[in-house]
């Protein structure tokens, strides 16, 4: 009997049907071990020596494959085909071995690029040892990131507070983004014109020709520069006889794009379905997973961590028998298309993504997916089949049309599609076009112009001229960022949804419209980092720190070579910043930052002057909710202005003073002064203040509520702070209950309550005017699967006490519990087929994380001692009780969730997250 380990349980469910009973498939459910979030983990001094952690869920996941190999032969490690798979195995391998586990066992390495079971099978017969050059690579890659991570970002919290992080490659990634914002600021849009004629052909068909040539020289894009120059080349063209001067036509073909790879199947889902990076890799793993196709668990698609474009000789020859069958023998180019790699080391390679068998077609698996599953799996399968099919045959034709002399010249060109070929299965998609492209691009290929021959008089229909102006560069997308960054060489295809996924989550950018905005906060840091780690957020340093790293999975370097030249450098780079003090630090960034954090105003005066004391210069400082404007003249002039803020959460207009306070007037019945704050957990108002506490009484909070996100504090005066202050009101009674429907404001936003359902309001309603119509139509929403809380159910008795388990779903969503113990269910489950063996086994994760799954006694359970056991109390040291209180856990399910965040905490750092 051998013991299989794969990364998760649904590979694990998918392979166990493959493999007969001599064969035990267990999850290790991704890493079991990491290196710990504190100093000390990788140590330079020490030859790099590393120390790993295992936690308490992945501690389950290692015993239950221990006792496994108990009475096993041999470990099968049959993790996925790349570098984070390889590292998988070599700490599962690595641990089992520390536990003299693997004592007189065979272990093998098995890879298979897609879960069927002839790949499983063939996998079987050719396993091999552990490539030690890819797991070498893993320690580097992983070493640098923490390195990067746990150093720099203390250097950074030190002298720009209020920032969150940095990372190896993350940094980069932000720096792309905030240069483009900077080529967006610095844009100056021009003007121009263009003249186009409506024309009929000798048979009357209208088409349309641009003006080209004026007077014997060309037009260029700024040849006509205002309307005085082009409302007099048009009458030009009104006054002119016009015949056909030349007629061109030739053929053009064009050849379908490779299969996917990682990057570009998450370009494409970013154009075609708007799916984040993130989102395609999670739906893309469950096709790889396997899916149940009515009794038969199948993977859909081959692995979706690949820079390679090839695919098996097999499938080449199945799609295009495919190709002959349903479109025919015209669409069958005659010779397999091959395609190459452009990629420098396509080490994580093996085939491209495609469908593991191409007969399934998009409509017969699409009863079995979710929506999400049927259109990336559709792009996918069409992708494969449009790469070897025959390439698209365009006939193109341009025209020149001209007065006798030659001197007014207009331009006509057209493109009708002869063959459709690949394109009648799949177009690719670019969305960095200009949104209006005055000179066509983008338009419809089948433009086809009328029959015209050399000397053929045209008539003038109509002419017109119209104007333009340059546009700046587009912002990126998710897909062109990736693309961007694959260009470049930075990170790599894999990594590319974590990074951008935590440059969201660390606010320091944020999507607008699908295009990336760089926040202030990640302006100061890549500022900062530019000014004084310029090296390390260099693109090519970048790349080339890349290219070594695939060097020592070829083989062909050490990794500990790698990490020593490294460190040696930034080491020295990190001691240079101990002398430099906050105040040049603000300068740098001032000075950098001057043009956006105070762009010209349009009536010339200096947008440095303080709008407040008109003596005092505005300049960048740092206080202790981070940096901010302030006026030089502080602290005789109090003006403020904040630099980093959420959307809502106060702006220019916001002004609170140094102290983070703005008064807004008094209440007109009590008499108690109103202010605008900034506390640690954002905006609020409150009435009065807290009065002093006497000895042996709580403190006395003044009435205070929180500013909705979407609430401008530039806006909020006197008479919204007083309503905001009177929530809840009352909106109406409901016509069908009878029963009063509130709004207010709680700890998760803006609400509406009704009996014991409540519904968050939102973006575009206002707590503060919302009527009592919009209010039951929300509610009816709820009803209808909105966020009404839903009852409890039973999923059956739990094995190992015939309690029950039972599924809830809570404020955060859905969760299961068993006694006191309460567990988040992920958000890839279904709760509606959550089944009891899955809650049982997350019941016993949670329990083991949080050591036996109890909850601390209350205090109050002590004062219910009998007084017959109070003398025994007595005598007991005082440290017992201490000692076996159960500590402090976090909350994991959505009913665990503390009501307020701990006032005093530090940011994660970059090297937490890959790159």
């Amino acid at each position: 009997m051998h013991v299989v380990v794969v990364e998760s349980p649904a590979k694990a469910k998918t392979i166990n049907k493959y493999l007969g009973k001599d064969y035990v498939v267990l999850a290790s459910y991704g890493h079991i071990r990491d290196l710990p979030p504190k100093d000390g983990s990788v140590r330079p001094d020490e030859g790099f020596a590393m120390d790993w952690e295992i936690d308490a869920k992945s501690e389950k996941h290692v015993k239950d494959i221990t006792q496994a190999l108990k009475s096993a032969d041999g470990l099968l490690l049959a993790t996925d085909p790349d570098r984070e798979g390889e590292a998988i195995s070599w700490h599962v391998r690595d641990v089992l071995e520390k536990r003299k586990a693997l004592v007189g066992k065979q272990v093998q390495r098995i890879t298979f690029n897609a879960i069927t079971r002839s790949a499983v099978e063939e996998a079987l017969r050719n396993p091999r040892d552990l490539d030690t050059p890819l797991v070498e690579a893993y320690l580097a890659r992983r070493a640098l990131d923490y390195l990067v991570g746990f150093t720099l970002s203390p250097v950074l919290w030190r002298k720009l507070p209020g920032s969150r992080s940095a990372g190896r490659v993350q940094s980069v990634a932000l720096r792309l983004i905030c240069e483009r914002e900077q080529e967006v600021e610095r844009f100056v849009s021009r003007e121009y014109w263009t003249v186009d004629a409506i024309l009929a052909s000798p048979q009357g068909q209208i088409f349309r020709a641009r003006l080209s040539q004026l007077d014997g020289q060309k037009l260029d894009k700024f040849g006509l520069p205002d309307e005085t120059t082009a409302l007099a080349a048009l009458e030009r063209i009104k006054a002119a006889t016009l015949r056909v001067e030349s007629v061109e036509r030739k053929q053009a073909r064009r050849n379908p794009a490779a299969p996917f790879t990682t990057s570009t199947i998450q370009q494409e889902a970013s154009r075609k379905l708007y799916f984040s990076a993130r989102q395609t890799m999670q739906v893309a793993q469950k096709l790889y997973e396997g899916v149940d196709l009515g009794g038969e668990t199948v993977g859909l698609i081959t692995y979706m961590r690949t820079d390679g474009v090839s695919i098996a000789p097999e499938a080449v020859f199945a799609t295009r028998d495919l190709i002959g069958a349903e479109f025919g023998a015209a669409y069958l180019p005659e010779q397999p298309r091959v395609y190459k790699t452009k990629a420098k080391n396509a080490q994580e390679a093996h085939e491209a993504i495609r469908p593991t068998d191409v007969a399934r077609t998009p409509q017969s698996v699409a009863p079995y997916l979710t929506a999400e599953q049927r259109k990336l799996y559709e792009l996918v399968w069409k992708r494969t089949v449009a790469s070897q099919m025959a390439s698209a045959i365009l006939d193109q034709v341009a025209v020149d049309i001209a007065d006798p002399e030659a001197k007014v010249v207009l331009h006509a060109t057209g493109s009708v599609i002869q063959f459709d070929g690949f394109l009648k299965v799949y177009r690719e998609d670019f969305d960095d076009r200009p949104e209006s492209s005055p000179d066509g691009a983008g338009e419809d290929e089948n433009r086809l112009l009328p029959p015209l021959r050399e000397g053929d008089g045209v008539k003038r229909e109509d002419v017109k001229a119209d104007q333009h102006f340059t546009q700046p560069p587009p912002r990126y997308t998710e897909a062109s960022l990736v693309k961007r960054m694959e260009e470049l060489g930075i990170g790599r295809p894999s990594t590319y949804a974590s990074i951008l996924s935590v440059l969201q989550d660390r606010e320091y950018v944020r999507l607008d419209a699908r295009r990336f905005i760089p926040e202030d906060r990640g302006r100061l840091v890549t500022a900062f980092l530019e000014n004084f780690f310029s090296r390390y957020v260099q693109y090519s340093f970048t790349a080339d720190l890349e290219n070594q790293l695939d060097e020592i999975s070829d083989g062909k370097l050490g990794w500990k070579t790698v990490l020593e030249r490294f460190w040696m450098d930034f080491k020295a780079a990190i001691e240079g910043t101990a002398t430099l003090r906050v105040s040049e630090v603000l300068d740098a960034l001032d000075k950098e930052l001057g043009p956006h954090l105070f762009p010209q105003a349009e009536d010339g005066h200096d947008p440095r002057v303080c709008p407040v004391c008109s003596a005092g210069r505005l300049g960048l400082r740092i206080g202790k909710f981070g940096a901010f404007v302030g006026c030089s003249n502080y602290p005789d002039c109090k003006f403020t202005r904040p630099l980093v803020t959420k959307e809502g959460e106060g702006g220019d207009g916001a002004a609170l003073a140094e102290d983070g306070t703005k008064p807004l007037g008094k209440d007109p019945v009590s008499g108690e002064d109103v202010t605008l704050r900034k506390g640690p957990y954002g905006l609020y108002v409150q009435k009065g203040e807290a009065a002093p506490v006497e000895k042996g009484k709580k403190a006395v909070k003044p009435p205070r509520v929180s500013i909705p996100k979407d609430m401008d504090a530039a806006t909020i005066d006197l008479d919204i702070a007083l309503k905001l202050l009177s929530l809840p009101r009352p909106v109406g009674d409901h016509p069908e209950t009878g029963t009063m429907i509130s709004a207010g404001i709680g700890r998760f936003g803006p609400y509406i309550k009704h009996g014991d359902i409540y519904k968050s309001l939102p973006k575009d309603d206002d707590v503060l005017t919302i009527g009592l119509n919009r209010a039951v139509s929300l509610l009816a929403e709820a009803g209808k699967g909105g966020r009404a809380r839903q009852p409890a159910r039973s999923l059956g008795d739990h094995p190992a006490d015939t309690k029950p388990v039972t599924i809830h779903d809570g404020r955060f969503g859905p969760y299961v519990q068993h006694g006191g113990v309460r567990a988040t269910i992920p958000r890839t489950a279904d709760p509606a087929t959550y089944t009891l063996a899955e809650a049982v086994e997350l019941i016993a994760a949670k329990a083991a994380k949080d050591g036996d799954g109890k909850k601390a006694p209350a205090k109050k359970a002590a004062t219910k001692a009998p007084v017959k056991k109070a003398a025994a109390e007595k005598k007991a040291p005082a440290k017992t009780a201490t000692k076996k209180a159960a500590p402090k856990k976090a909350a994991d399910s959505a009913e665990d969730a503390p009501a307020k965040a701990p006032r005093k905490s530090k940011a994660k750092p970059a090297s937490a997250d890959p790159d």
